[in-house]
């Protein structure tokens, strides 16, 4: 699908756009998403709210996944398409969005296959997710025979990454639709990239996950495993951040070409500005120029403690913040880094 949607995408972009929103959903169903799940990837690929109601129920999910209080009837609901049992909808004030109208047709067939089967939504997706009240959490949980104080941790892979003989779940999250999957041992058999969360109560499940996910996000071919726990006071920060809203430090480094963001890199490092000219290949008078004109590009002298210490920060954001090929407005079954 991704060889033929380049293919397309070299002819009419607009068909291939239509075509990832497609593929997008065809992982949701074929992974047995839920109601709540399906809501969060519709949401995240429209950057609007999504909500559905059946049989009289309303479920409404943001951008973020969060769970809304259930419609009062003035929100818009634009566009709307019908399936059984009730509707589906997007919340879009204002001119609709090229996707709008595949997001909820393809939304819409999916609420179909899903009320056919009837599936129960997962337990592991309902046990990890942080819109949920405590008592579903430990309800579902415990339907995986965990007690609220079992010590457990999530891993976040790729879709297609499985971890064997563990409970696992599929959900769409800020940077793409990725796998859940339980961890009790610490033994897992990890064959891809993976972000390991910190270690929780069962009740503290959505913690863990949040952990994993930025976790899976910063993994790269010579890191395939992150720890959550490893980060350290840096997780806080990552938590804290919003990649549709990055910090001013790192909007300067996303503006700097590969060149320029390597000699960042290597000033940082060094021990001296000469040391980085040699490993550079540079003069050192042309590097110092450079320097220069790096800490005014950046607002500080990245060689100060002060200027390594908001240089660190940034580029860990930095790589939170990345685009990555993936359908519009939310990444797709691909593997981060």
């Amino acid at each position: 699908m991704h060889e033929l949607i380049g293919r397309i995408d070299a002819l009419d972009p607009r068909a291939a756009e239509a075509l990832k929103v497609v593929s997008y959903f065809d992982t949701l169903i074929t992974e047995d998403v839920g109601l709540d799940g399906l809501l969060r990837g519709a949401a995240a690929l429209s950057g609007t709210v999504a909500g559905a109601e059946r049989h009289g129920r309303t479920s409404r999910r943001d951008p973020d996944g969060r769970l809304l209080d259930g419609t009062t009837g003035r929100e818009p609901r634009s566009p709307v398409h019908p399936c059984t049992g009730g509707s589906v909808w997007l919340e879009r004030d204002g001119a609709a969005h090229a996707d709008d109208a595949i997001v909820v047709e393809r939304l819409a067939f999916a609420v179909e296959l899903l009320e056919r089967r009837r599936a129960p939504d997962s337990a592991l997706e309902t046990g990890i997710d942080a819109a949920r009240t405590l008592d579903d959490r430990t309800t579902a949980l415990a339907r995986l025979r965990l007690a609220p104080d079992a010590r457990i941790r999530l891993i976040a892979t790729a879709v297609d990454d499985r971890v064997p003989g563990r409970p696992t779940a599929v959900l769409p999250t800020r940077y793409g639709i990725l796998r859940a999957t339980l961890d009790t041992t610490g033994t897992p058999q990890l064959t891809g990239q993976a972000g390991l969360g910190p270690w929780v109560r069962a009740d503290r499940a959505p913690a863990s996950w949040d952990g994993a996910v930025i976790a899976l996000r910063l993994t790269a071919p010579s890191t395939p495993t992150i720890d959550a726990t490893d980060l350290g006071a840096m997780l806080v920060l990552a938590q804290a951040h919003d990649p549709h809203a990055p910090h001013d430090d790192v909007r300067a480094l996303l503006r700097l070409d590969a060149r320029s963001a390597t000699v960042l890199r290597v000033l940082v490092e060094s021990d001296s500005v000469r040391a980085a000219a040699a490993e550079l290949g540079m003069h050192h008078s042309t590097l110092q120029a450079r320097h220069e004109a790096l800490t005014r590009d950046l607002g500080y002298d990245p060689r100060t403690t002060t200027g390594r210490m908001r240089y660190i920060a940034a580029a860990l954001l930095q790589r939170l913040t990345d685009p990555v090929p993936q359908p519009p407005s939310a990444p797709g079954a691909v593997r981060p880094g």
